[in-house]
């Protein structure tokens, strides 16, 4: 027996004095209330109304245990209220500080059409992780090996000015006999991480370039600045280059990745993302959207 949809039927009719506008008021069918009523009797093993009476009247059976049901309904009416409540409390989700405001909004967006609510919080890889570990947040997109992430996306090199090949090949980089200066490849913060960063550096070394020619920014805005104000290039995705009205090309030689996954402190937080949100964070993130 459903005890709460029986006592809320019980408590609408009792109110109303006709099980026709009890149940009306319920929202149930009467032939529903009726039964919800006749099963709360068995259960309860009395009689709750008078059937002999032109108008729902209750017995005394029926006005003695009235109270009880009427607090079992407002106890589930409070129930209901502190779950609706609680999950629309934001889930906090630390991610990458090198995602758009547009994009970080269309998340937020997604997500709440999804029935998720996010407190967003923008930072640098080791940031996320620490405030996770803090517990700041509930939940951040972790940087990960490409190949062991659930979202991987491609990185290639942007600059100020179009580039005539269809790829970049880094030893086009490489300075002339004489040449003091040489394009450099800015690594913004979001990719100073050993799976990016080591892997770029073990390229430019092979190739035989110069240490200075990849270097790590301090913040985003200062990288895209020396590309902005120079030929050098920007290791960024093709989508946050287009965000930022620069020319982007892949990367030849060299496979060059962004790897995320999930990490929270409660396993549901982090199966909840990877589910309902999978699209939009890999919209977000500018990694291939599944179809």
């Amino acid at each position: 027996m459903d005890l709460v949809g029986a006592c809320k039927a019980f408590v609408s009719v009792s109110e109303r004095g006709s099980f026709t506008l009890g149940a009306a008021a319920a929202r149930i069918p009467q032939s529903v209330a009726s039964r919800r009523i006749a099963a709360l009797e068995t259960s309860l093993g009395g009689r709750l109304f008078d059937r002999t009476a032109r108008r729902a009247k209750l017995t005394p059976f029926g006005v003695d245990v009235l109270p009880a049901a009427k607090r079992v309904v407002q106890a589930a009416e409070v129930l209901e209220h502190d779950a609706r409540r609680a999950g629309r409390r934001p889930l906090g989700l630390a991610v990458p500080g090198s995602c758009g405001v547009r994009t970080l909004a269309r998340l937020d967006a997604d997500a709440r059409a999804r029935g998720v609510f996010l407190d967003l919080r923008p930072a640098p890889p080791a940031e996320r992780a620490e405030m996770l570990r803090t517990q700041e947040v509930r939940a951040a997109l972790t940087a990960v090996p490409a190949e062991e992430g659930t979202w991987s996306v491609p990185l290639g090199v942007a600059g100020a000015k179009p580039v005539a090949t269809a790829t970049v090949y880094l030893d086009t980089l490489r300075p002339g006999r004489g040449q003091r200066t040489a394009r450099r490849v800015w690594l913004q913060p979001e990719d100073d991480v050993p799976h990016v960063r080591d892997r770029i550096v073990r390229a430019r070394d092979a190739l035989g370039l110069r240490p200075s020619q990849v270097a790590v920014a301090g913040s985003l805005t200062s990288a895209v600045a020396e590309v902005l104000g120079s030929a050098d290039l920007l290791l960024c995705p093709a989508a946050q280059a287009d965000e930022l009205d620069l020319h982007w090309r892949p990367v030849g030689g060299v496979v060059l990745a962004r790897g995320y996954d999930v990490t929270a402190g409660i396993g549901d937080d982090a199966d909840r993302i990877r589910t309902a949100l999978a699209g939009p964070v890999a919209r977000c993130l500018g990694a291939k959207v599944d179809a």
